[in-house]
């Protein structure tokens, strides 16, 4: 492997396999996201034995699974060990801020220019 293309997928630049977001993967992911955070607030603040933790893990490994690796993924979890957090949203927050940066991430690769934000101005006389 390639340590420019290693390094891409650790910052989330790339995903996994050529992964492509399609809108089933993007529900799933969030039904996932949801359904994880309604349990773990129905659980309570304390939860029950584990229970909070082996959610974090089907969660962390569902989203990856459907989304592909980012690093977001990984303070929501550890995020969810910290007591009282953990009835926070977080899991679907974190679903919807990967979605939206891997959108953007496929929208700006679409342009294919390195400097997409450029305006060319032609300097005319106003008489």
């Amino acid at each position: 492997m390639d340590w420019r293309d290693w390094r891409r997928r650790l910052i989330g630049a790339t995903t996994s396999n050529g992964l492509v977001l399609t809108s089933p993967r993007i529900r799933a992911a969030y039904g996932v996201a949801i359904a994880t955070d309604v349990l773990q607030f129905a659980l309570g603040p304390v939860g029950w034995a584990f229970a909070d933790e082996i959610l974090d893990v089907v969660a962390l490994a569902a989203t990856t699974k459907l989304l592909g690796f980012h690093p977001l993924l990984l303070p929501s979890f550890v995020l969810e060990f910290v007591p009282l957090v953990d009835v926070l949203p977080t899991w679907t927050g974190c679903v919807a801020l990967v979605v939206a940066l891997r959108k953007r991430q496929r929208f700006d690769a679409a342009d294919g220019d390195d400097h997409p934000h450029t305006i060319d101005v032609k300097p005319t006389k106003v008489t």
